[in-house]
């Protein structure tokens, strides 16, 4: 089973050939995840690297499962910048090795990034995934309420327009008026 940890900006920096390999084979495998897919290693190393700046000012959390070495997904929490928002934040680029679906590792991430946006006062989170997708399941099976649907929110790694399902999950205290 994958262990999972959370990577500050230097061990981010130290698995940025890693990431980017598991984002590659994230899209090559179908997976909407923004990218399309002629999507190649050093665009994947440059996307991850500049997300270093963002860990570093404590504006993305990002969270890596490795089993004997090998990266075998990640998640992010990224948090808002205006002030009346302090409350709720993104779920971002859940991803999962195409070698190791359907063993728990996403369910692990999810339930990590969860557990630690209630530990940071996030008592809101909320993504967005492509339609009847293998991880729209996960979140549903994860107790995540779907908000409703965007018609051709995004283009799917085959450049198709897909529609994408904005999900929400309240992990504690509603605030005031809230």
């Amino acid at each position: 089973m994958s262990t999972v940890r959370r990577a500050d900006a230097p061990a981010l920096t130290a698995l940025l050939h890693d990431l980017a390999g598991l984002l590659t084979d994230t899209v090559d495998s179908g997976a909407s995840v923004g990218f399309l897919a002629s999507f190649d290693h050093a665009e994947a190393t440059a996307w991850w690297r500049e997300r270093v700046a963002a860990v570093a000012a404590g504006r993305l959390f990002v969270w890596v499962a490795e089993e004997d070495g090998r990266v075998t997904g990640t998640v992010s929490i990224a948090l808002p910048d205006k002030p009346n928002s302090r409350h709720r934040a993104e779920l971002v680029k859940l991803m999962v090795s195409p070698t190791v679906r359907g063993k728990g590792v996403g369910r692990v991430l999810l339930t990590t990034a969860e557990r630690a946006a209630a530990g940071l006062g996030i008592t809101l989170l909320h993504l967005d995934t492509e339609t009847d997708s293998p991880a729209e399941r996960l979140y549903r099976g994860a107790g995540w309420t779907p908000a409703g649907v965007i018609p051709d929110f995004a283009e799917n790694p085959a450049g198709v327009l897909r529609p994408a399902t904005v999900y929400f999950k309240r992990l504690g205290a509603v605030p005031a008026g809230g």
